[in-house]
């Protein structure tokens, strides 16, 4: 499974880490990934998503079809 937010598309991010002795080595910041179970008013069901902690305050503010939307939206 990768390791990438489904509702706003967010992966990790690469750095470097550097010792005390100042050796300098590459590394990954992954997302805080969540599993969190959603139910969809419309279609009277339960969905699963993979999301960041900051997507799920947001789904709490706007809802599932905004943020579905805008994810479009920034794939075209």
């Amino acid at each position: 499974m990768a390791r990438r937010c489904e509702l706003t598309g967010l992966g990790p991010t690469y750095g470097g880490n550097i010792s005390h002795a100042h050796n300098v080595t590459n590394r990954r910041f992954l997302p805080n990934l969540q599993k969190k179970r959603i139910w969809l008013e419309d279609e009277k069901r339960w969905i699963t998503v993979k999301a960041t902690a900051k997507a799920l305050k947001t789904l709490d503010k706007r809802g599932y079809r905004a943020m579905m939307a805008d994810l479009a939206k920034k794939a075209k």
